[in-house]
């Protein structure tokens, strides 16, 4: 019996793989073995190994067994003991990998390998929700990453992975799969008290991201959180792609509310995805010379032209050529977005 306890205790430091390559090989055997033992009961070596299989994972169909007593000792001897204990090292060390799969993903030390993912860096735990909600809403198929210091997700979602660690560390953004993301979302550090500090900080992360950007001559679409309007020079000056003021945004909102009562309510349908009329971006068609050709069209099947790209003054160049390769804005219902895609 110690000689069994002692085989077993190896086994259980040997690796997944080669346990399952030495129950194969002893599956494989023992085969061989009952055939030539009992070769009346097992026909074929087929048979053989479909017997070995049910009786190693303890099912037992009953079809066939040994009926000499040379095969029954052979069984209860080596089977019994070996290819079923072996067999149980494998199904405990699965479900060890899996907790460990598990415990490492919710710690954020597994990489992502997926693509054409967001990307969301730091930010408080209540605005990250809302983000996610809001994006996960917008594109039914979408996953996103999540990077920041914390030791675990601060979003649970199964299309939310994490990654935890410093975000202004190449290896970490790395471990992201940064280079085939759709783009990086970096977020002011709400735990900061100066807003320079906080600017400072999305900064450093955001020129990381761009120094890997050129270092791999690839364009990462990235969005960075500024406190204080005054820093958006410096976040140009980083090549940073986009801008979303934050607590000055609020003020300005605000103010737009007082003096025009109800405005909110449209800011707020715009911003969100979840209600009313969306934002949507289109690309130009073919027959669409001007704006104004382009806007009555859109118009007629339900749909607000608002802007050029960035530019929201369309209206005013209604007789323009519209540039092969524009991206435009409209804003419309799901089903007139779906109609103006089709067309």
């Amino acid at each position: 019996m110690w000689i069994l306890q002692r085989l077993f205790t190896k086994l259980l430091k040997v690796s997944l793989l080669k346990i399952i390559l030495i129950v194969i090989g002893v599956i494989l055997l023992s085969s061989l073995i009952i055939k030539a033992l009992e070769p009346e009961t097992f026909p074929r070596y087929l048979d053989a190994v479909w017997w070995t299989m049910t009786t190693v994972v303890t099912v037992g169909y009953g079809d066939y067994s040994p009926s000499s007593d040379l095969g029954r000792l052979f069984t209860m001897i080596l089977l019994y003991t070996v290819g079923i204990g072996a067999m149980g090292i494998i199904i405990g060390k699965i479900f060890d990998s899996l907790t460990l799969y598990k415990r490492m993903k919710e710690e954020g030390k597994l990489a992502y390998k997926g693509k054409d993912h967001y990307i969301l860096i730091g930010s408080s735990r209540d605005k990250l929700k809302n983000v996610v909600e809001e994006i996960l809403n917008s594109n039914k198929k979408c996953d996103i990453v999540i990077v920041d210091h914390s030791n675990e997700s601060p979003v649970q979602h199964d299309r939310v992975h994490f990654v935890s660690g410093n975000p202004a560390e190449e290896e970490i953004l790395m471990q992201a799969n940064i280079l085939k993301s759709r783009s990086v979302a970096v977020f002011t550090d709400d735990k900061m008290d100066l807003p320079e500090f906080a600017d400072g900080k999305t900064l450093l992360i955001a020129s990381r991201v761009e120094h890997i950007s050129k270092q791999a001559n690839r364009n990462i679409y990235t969005i960075a959180e500024i406190m204080k309007e005054k820093h958006i020079a410096l976040f140009e000056h980083a090549n940073i792609d986009e801008f979303i003021l934050s607590n000055e945004s609020v003020s300005k909102l605000m103010a737009q509310a007082a003096i025009y009562p109800g405005s909110s309510k449209l800011f707020k349908q715009l911003l969100s995805n979840m209600e009313g009329e969306k934002l949507y971006k289109i690309e130009k068609k073919q027959h669409w010379a001007t704006y104004k050709q382009a806007a009555m069209e859109l118009f007629d099947l339900g749909a607000t032209l608002i802007s050029d790209g960035h530019s929201l003054d369309v209206a005013r160049k209604h007789d323009e050529k519209i540039p092969e390769g524009t991206k435009m804005f409209v804003i419309c219902d799901e089903e007139t977005y779906k109609k103006i895609s089709s067309n």
